[in-house]
C-alpha cells in the first residue's frame, strides 16, 4: 500500500501509540481488501459499546474503558489513553436510553458501564448523536464526501440518497479512521464501484412507507450484495420512505447502495445510474412480488400482541407526530407495550411540540438512544410482536426469539389499542 509522508510519520509512531496502532490496522485491512492506498475523511460514524465492556467489575473507571478500548478496537494488550479523535466523529446507537432504562430492563451494572463509555465518549470529542439515522440531526454528507461510517441502514442512505462515499465499516476500522482521518480506498469510494448492476422495472407504484419497505426487502434478496437501479417511479419518495427502503434492502441482501432512477443524485437517467455497466439481470416489480415480500416478512401466527415496536431505523420528526395523531385520546391495551424510538434531538423537539406528552397519555413510551434488536431489551414475557420496519420484522425472530408481524404504522398502533392484529396487504 503506497503511504503519504503523514501517514507514514503515524504509522511510525510519531503521533503517539494509539494512532499508530489505528493506522496498523487500517493498512493490513487496505492491504487485505486489495486497496492500493488510504483516502482522507473527515466524517467518521463509529459505536463504541458498552458490551465491550462487559468483562469490567463494578465500578467501572475510564481507564478501564481505555483499556478495554485498546484491547478490543486497537489489537493492543498494552493500555494507553484513548487520544481525542482527529476527525469530526459522531457516536451511533448505544445500549440504552437514558431515562428509561429501567423500563427497557437494563440492570445497574450495565447502566453504570454505558455510562462510563459515555463519559469516555464525549472525553475523546466524539458527537453523541446516539442513533442509527445521524444525517436525521446533522450530520448529513454532501456529494462526493468520503466518510467512514458504520451501521447498514446510515451507510445505505448516504450512499444512495445523499451522494457521500462509505463501505459498511467494522467498529475497528471505522474508531482507527476517528484516530487517524484515514480510510482504505475500496469499494463505494470508487467511481465504478457505485455503477448499478441490476435493473428493477417497477410495475406497482410504492406509495406509502411500508410500500417502500417491501420494495426495498423484495430487491435486496434478490440483488444480494449488488447495486439495484430502481426505474419506473412516479412520485418522489420522502425521508421516511427512502430510509426504510434502505434499511429493507440492507437486511434482506447486503444492499450498500442503489438507485432510483429521476431521484437519487446519480441516477438522472439508467443511463448515468449504470455508467459503462450492463445490467446483470432485469427484474420487475409488481403486485406478485410485493405479496411475496410481505408474506416473507411475517412470521407471527397469533393475532393476539403483546410488544409493538416503531422507529427502527430511528424516526423522523414527522413518523413521531403521525404516530401522536393516531394515539391522541386513545388508550392503548392494558397487555400491550407500545415503544417508539427517535433520535434524542428529535425528541427534544416533540417534549416541546407536546407529542412525547399525547404518546405517555396513551400509554406508550418515546425512547431514544438505543433499540431493541441492538440492545436485546424488550418487555417481559413477550410472545408475539409487530413493528413497521422490515428491518426490525426480518431481525427479531432472529435476535430476540419471538413471531413478529410487518405492518403499516397505522396497523401496528391499532393493534396496540386492541391487542388483536388486524393488518393486512391491502
Amino acid at each position: 500500500m503506497k503511504l503519504s509522508f503523514e501517514e507514514k510519520r503515524i504509522l511510525e509512531g510519531n503521533e503517539g501509540v494509539a494512532r499508530q496502532k489505528a493506522m496498523e490496522l487500517l493498512v493490513k485491512y487496505g492491504e487485505a481488501l486489495g486497496a492500493e492506498r488510504l483516502i482522507e475523511t473527515n466524517n467518521v460514524c463509529v459505536s463504541l459499546s458498552a458490551g465491550a465492556y462487559s468483562r469490567l467489575k463494578s465500578p467501572v473507571s475510564e481507564s478501564d474503558v481505555d483499556a478495554s478500548f485498546s484491547r478490543m478496537y486497537l489489537d493492543s494488550e498494552d493500555p494507553f489513553e484513548i487520544p481525542k479523535a482527529k476527525v469530526f466523529t459522531c457516536r451511533l446507537i448505544r445500549e440504552m436510553d437514558p431515562e428509561n432504562w429501567q423500563i427497557q430492563g437494563i440492570s445497574p451494572e450495565r447502566h453504570e458501564m454505558n455510562l462510563a463509555a459515555e463519559k469516555v465518549c464525549a472525553r475523546i470529542g466524539m458527537q453523541l448523536m446516539h442513533t442509527c439515522a445521524p444525517y436525521l440531526v446533522g450530520n448529513v454528507p454532501v456529494m462526493g464526501e468520503h466518510c467512514a461510517w458504520i451501521e447498514s441502514s446510515a451507510v445505505i442512505y448516504c450512499n444512495s440518497v445523499l451522494g457521500g462515499r462509505t463501505n459498511i465499516e467494522g467498529m475497528e476500522s471505522a474508531t482507527a479512521s476517528m484516530l487517524v482521518g484515514r480510510t482504505p480506498y475500496w469499494g463505494y469510494h470508487v467511481d465504478e464501484n457505485r455503477w448499478g448492476t441490476h435493473l428493477v422495472e417497477v410495475e406497482y407504484q410504492p406509495e406509502s412507507v411500508m410500500d417502500w419497505g417491501l420494495l426495498g426487502y423484495y430487491v435486496g434478496e434478490i440483488v444480494q450484495e449488488h447495486v439495484p437501479v430502481i426505474n419506473g417511479i412516479i412520485k418522489a419518495p420522502n425521508i421516511a420512505r427512502l430510509k426504510h427502503h434502505g434499511a429493507a434492502a440492507a437486511s434482506s441482501g447486503g444492499v450498500e447502495m442503489y438507485h432510483v432512477v429521476g431521484f437519487t443524485p446519480e441516477a438522472h437517467s439508467v443511463k448515468q445510474a449504470f455508467g459503462k455497466n450492463k445490467p446483470k439481470m432485469k427484474l420487475k416489480y409488481g403486485k406478485a412480488e410485493r405479496k411475496k415480500a410481505y408474506d416473507n416478512l411475517t412470521s407471527a401466527k397469533d393475532e393476539n400482541v403483546d410488544f409493538i415496536m416503531l422507529g427502527c431505523p430511528h424516526y423522523t420528526l414527522e413518523e413521531v407526530w403521525n404516530a401522536a395523531k393516531l394515539l391522541e385520546g386513545r388508550r392503548i391495551h392494558d397487555n400491550v407495550n407500545l415503544w417508539i424510538f427517535t433520535p434524542h434531538a428529535l425528541k427534544t423537539i416533540a417534549d416541546q411540540a407536546g407529542l412525547t406528552d399525547t404518546i405517555a397519555k396513551a400509554g406508550a413510551v418515546l425512547m431514544t438512544d438505543t433499540c431493541p434488536c441492538i440492545s436485546h431489551v424488550q418487555p417481559k414475557n413477550v410472545k408475539t410482536a409487530a413493528t413497521d420496519s422490515a428491518k426490525h420484522a426480518h431481525y427479531m425472530p432472529a435476535i430476540l426469539g419471538f413471531p413478529t408481524w410487518f405492518g403499516s404504522q397505522k396497523d401496528c398502533i391499532e393493534a396496540a389499542i386492541t391487542g388483536k392484529w388486524r393488518g393486512e396487504l391491502k
